[in-house]
């Protein structure tokens, strides 16, 4: 599954809506050259969950906010592409007032690994420190904090862990939206928010 540069690969899903913050990988992708040496291909590239082409990306992203329902092709290749040792960062987009991604994606992971294989991380779990420093584990976002979702702020993330290491991150949190924005702005925020992201990347290729 290693590539030669880091590549910010989509997952497209057919149920719900997969296509979401749309200006997000780039800002990432700006942030992992201006913070790290990590070689990157400047554009987004988005797979179909069912296809082969997922095995040759060692770190995938999927989010939305709709009903997470996939099809055969789609749950084989999510369980045997974590099992093989990819990453995949899932991120609800928490903005259904009856959580309806939240619920559906957790029951997927529950049909493809167990009730119980879906856990929250600690606050010291080393991918809070994977580049920067982030010791109160995950950090807030202005769109859960504000957001309809829930009416719950998670102070955790939630990850299947294999073989000692996350193979699905899952936030409530919003990421995607929370960074959703040209980068050319992060300079108009007092603290880049994004750099949780680059700890993800980092932890994601085994940095």
């Amino acid at each position: 599954m290693n590539a030669a540069k880091f590549t910010f690969t989509r997952l497209r899903y057919t149920s719900g809506d997969w296509d979401t913050d749309q200006r997000m990988p780039s800002n990432i992708l700006n942030s992992l050259i201006e913070y790290t040496t990590i070689p990157i291909n400047p554009q987004e590239k988005i797979i179909d969950l069912s296809s082969p082409e997922i095995f040759q990306s060692p770190f995938c992203y999927l989010s939305g906010h709709k009903l997470v329902q996939f099809n055969a092709a789609e749950r084989a290749n999510f369980k045997q592409y974590v099992q093989n040792g990819g990453f995949i960062f899932a991120d609800d987009c928490n903005h259904d007032i009856d959580g309806l991604f939240a619920r559906s994606f957790e029951a997927q992971m529950s049909a493809l690994f167990g009730p119980h294989a879906l856990k929250k991380i600690p606050p010291n779990h080393p991918i809070y420190s994977s580049f920067f420093n982030f010791e109160k584990g995950p950090p807030n976002t202005a769109f859960e904090l504000n957001g309809w979702g829930d009416d719950l702020i998670h102070d955790y993330l939630k990850a299947i862990e294999i073989n000692g290491r996350i193979a699905v991150l899952y936030s409530n949190k919003d990421y995607g939206c929370e960074w959703d924005y040209d980068f050319r702005n992060k300079r108009f925020l007092a603290e880049d928010n994004t750099k949780f992201g680059v700890n993800i990347v980092l932890y994601a290729m085994g940095s």
